[in-house]
């Protein structure tokens, strides 16, 4: 196991709450067709890169999560709009994308096997950062090559932990992209985000974790009622502050709410 690998305990069977109330099977069609839709307008027009105005993508981002039937609820700070930032969050789910890139447009760094989706393969592969997360002497090379895009002013979007999890329990921020952000000198943007049911209590139907497949897991929101996805972008954290990678990926990870702070299944 690399650095880049780690393992979480959530797999589908022990974490995923029974599917209640389900949506019609129409409507569930009816909203992936429109993120299809939205996804495949992003390749058309990828080509133009940063013409493309960073509001029309943050609401691109945002339209893309509402089309699947999630309601979308940003709070806390603004990120800087301009400038290298290493944006971090924790990772429950593949709408965890959209929404980071709603925060501030960025540059995602992604595992090689992503280039294989449909139909988001192609979309990723415009801008993405690859990781090959099997190979942990392809690390220094990789941390090089995120500290090059930070210190070039771009945003640089990543979820430390590694590996997604059900969002009752959580991971822990993955010391390396920090060293990056130091490599380069630019700040730190941590990013939390939780997803509940409209009567506020937390849900993991939209968790894509162990064996469970994009198929499924893109079904499975398609299907849900009353989603919310709620994105809280916590005060940056100024380079210099920290004086090494440890010290400045538990500070991107601290202040848990009460249900991280104490997972349950």
């Amino acid at each position: 196991m690399s650095v880049w690998l780690p393992a979480a305990p959530c797999t589908p069977g022990t974490c995923l709450e029974p599917r209640a109330g389900a949506a019609a099977v129409p409507r569930a069609v009816l909203r992936l067709t429109a993120v299809a839709a939205l996804l495949l307008a992003g390749i058309v027009v990828s080509p133009l890169g940063g013409r493309v105005p960073a509001g029309l993508v943050r609401r691109w981002c945002r339209w893309i999560v509402r089309a699947a039937g999630v309601r979308v609820r940003f709070t806390g700070a603004a990120a800087a709009p301009t400038g290298g930032l290493l944006l971090v969050a924790n990772h429950i789910s593949w709408l965890d994308v959209p929404l980071l890139a709603a925060v501030r447009p960025a540059r995602l760094l992604a595992k090689t096997e992503i280039r294989g989706w449909p139909v988001a393969g192609p979309l990723a592969a415009r801008g993405a950062l690859f990781i090959e997360r099997d190979r942990l002497r392809a690390l220094p090379d990789t941390v090089a090559r995120i500290a090059s895009a930070l210190r070039g002013g771009a945003a640089v979007a990543a979820f430390p932990e590694g590996s997604t999890w059900c969002g009752r329990a959580q991971g822990t921020f993955r010391r390396a992209v920090f060293q990056a952000a130091l490599d380069a000198a630019v700040p730190v943007q941590p990013v939390r985000i939780r997803y509940r049911r409209a009567d506020g209590r937390a849900s993991t139907a939209p968790a894509f974790v162990g064996d469970d497949t994009l198929l499924a897991s893109v079904w499975r929101v398609a299907r849900a009622r009353g989603l919310v996805a709620e994105v809280e972008v916590r005060p940056g954290i100024p380079p210099g502050s920290h004086p090494d990678r440890r010290s400045l990926a538990a500070a991107a990870q601290r202040d848990r709410t009460p249900d991280e702070a104490h997972p349950q299944k």
